[in-house]
C-alpha cells in the first residue's frame, strides 16, 4: 500500500501552492492513503489561550470549505481532523475521507495539552477515550492524534486488534522533534504497526514520519521534501494470528460501549 505524509505550512499565503504541490505528488506517486497534519486548513487556534467563539467558527467554516477539495486527493483516502461542534461542545475530531463514503468519524481527541503554544485543553473539550479502530483502504487504521501518541494503554490495545497503522495528525507543540520520532518508534513497536505521522511545518517543527511496526524510520519530511510517499506491505498474516503478548483474545472494535462524545 502507498502511503503519503507531509508538512503543511500553517495556512499561510503559501498553503495554497503547498496544497497543489502535495496534490501533484499524491497523484504521481500513485497514493493510497494521506495524511494531513491536525487540523490543517486554519491558522494553529491553540497557539494563543483564551477562547474566541469567533475564531472558533472561522475555522470551522475553513475546514468545511476546504474539505470540499479533498476529492484533489482521490482517489486516496484522507486521514485528517477538523474543529467540530457537537451540542454545546467543540472537539479536534479525527476522520477518514474517501470518495465512495465521504467522511466517517475517527474519533475525537482526548488528550489535550493546556501549555505554552499548545492551549488545546482552553479552546475544546476532551472527548471520551474511544479509540475504534477504522479501515480506510481496506487497511486498519488507529489514531493516535497529536500528544495520544504518549498513550502508551492505547497503542497496547490496537495491538490486539491487529491495527496496521497508526495514525497522528499533529501540530507541533513545545516536544523536541526528536522526542516525537523517538515515541513514535517505541509506539509502532508496540503496537506492531505502521506509524505515520505529518505535522505543519516552520516553527511548528515539521517532519512528517513512516516507521516499520519494528521501530525502523522509514522515512521523514523535511523543508526541502515535505511530501514522502512509500509503498509499506500490509499482507502481514503472521502479525494476524493470536499474540501471546497480548492478554486476552483480539478485542471487539463495536463492544467498547463507549459513545464517540460525551
Amino acid at each position: 500500500m502507498k502511503v503519503t505524509v507531509c508538512e503543511l505550512p500553517d495556512a499561510t499565503r503559501s498553503f495554497d501552492s503547498q496544497w497543489s504541490a502535495l496534490v501533484r505528488h499524491a497523484g504521481e506517486s500513485g497514493a493510497q492513503i494521506v495524511l494531513l497534519p491536525d487540523m490543517p486548513f486554519f491558522r494553529w487556534l491553540a497557539a494563543g489561550r483564551g477562547f474566541d467563539a469567533a475564531l472558533w467558527m472561522a475555522a470551522v467554516r475553513a475546514h468545511e470549505e476546504w474539505e470540499q477539495r479533498l476529492a484533489d486527493l482521490a482517489p486516496a483516502a484522507v486521514l485528517a481532523s477538523r474543529p467540530v461542534d457537537f451540542g454545546n461542545d467543540r472537539y479536534d475530531e479525527g476522520y477518514v475521507w474517501d470518495r465512495d463514503q465521504g467522511f466517517r468519524s475517527a474519533h475525537a481527541k482526548s488528550s489535550l495539552p493546556d501549555e505554552e503554544h499548545a492551549w488545546e485543553g482552553s479552546w475544546y473539550h476532551s472527548a471520551a477515550p474511544e479509540f475504534t479502530p477504522i479501515e480506510a483502504q481496506s487497511a486498519s487504521v488507529g489514531f493516535l492524534m497529536g500528544t495520544e501518541l504518549w498513550r502508551e494503554d492505547e497503542a497496547h490495545r490496537f495491538r490486539g486488534e491487529h491495527v496496521d497503522l497508526l495514525a497522528c495528525p499533529r501540530s507541533g507543540g513545545t516536544i523536541a522533534p526528536a522526542d516525537w520520532l523517538n515515541q513514535g518508534r517505541g509506539m509502532c513497536r508496540l503496537a506492531r504497526a505502521y506509524g505515520l505521522a505529518s505535522n505543519r511545518s516552520g516553527s511548528f517543527g515539521g517532519q512528517g514520519w513512516i516507521i516499520s511496526p519494528e521501530g525502523e524510520i522509514l522515512g521523514t519530511t523535511s523543508a526541502h521534501r515535505p511530501f514522502l510517499t512509500l509503498d509499506i506491505p500490509l499482507s502481514r498474516k503472521e502479525l494476524r494470528r493470536y499474540d501471546p503478548e497480548v492478554s486476552g483474545p483480539p478485542l471487539d472494535p463495536l463492544d467498547s460501549g463507549v459513545p464517540p462524545y460525551p
